[in-house]
């Protein structure tokens, strides 16, 4: 019975140490919107693997929620960014192999990942289908090619 309620206790911290940690990210009330469609994100040609779309916020200039989106089969060479970012897969598989990781976690929908700043990290959409997802930052998004 303790190992039971001590097991609750554990799912019931890491929920409320998720939903703290999302709730941190402010959005300016002009900004705030209550609901976006799908198919009401503008998608922009950032790169040839990938395309974004606002949220919220501006990635250009600081605190933002951004939509991605990789081609099937497409990947961004070994990179880094100045900030970290919080990620989840909304379709398709992706995998965002960290430098030296030669196993990396398979991600389907629903699955979340976290970059610290100055990581070098690759981000890739392994399924036949294009890979949707979503992340958010406390600062603008820049990105700096690996040497």
């Amino acid at each position: 019975m303790l190992k039971k309620k001590l097991s609750l206790l554990s799912g019931f911290s890491l929920t409320a140490a998720i939903l703290f940690s999302c709730a941190t990210i402010s959005v300016n009330a002009q900004d705030s919107r209550k609901a976006i469609a799908a198919s009401d994100i503008a998608f922009e040609q950032i790169a040839p693997f990938v395309k974004m779309g606002a949220a919220w916020g501006d990635r250009g200039t600081g605190k933002h929620g951004t939509f991605g989106e990789f081609p099937g089969h497409a990947s961004s060479p070994s990179h880094t960014h100045t900030g970290a970012y919080h990620g989840v897969v909304i379709s398709g598989t992706m995998i965002n192999p960290f430098e030296g990781e030669s196993n990396p976690t398979k991600m389907g929908p629903g699955s979340y990942w976290h970059v610290p700043a100055g990581t070098t990290h690759v981000t890739a959409c392994i399924s036949d289908d294009p890979c949707r997802f979503y992340f958010h930052a406390e600062g603008a998004f820049d990105f700096s090619p690996a040497k």
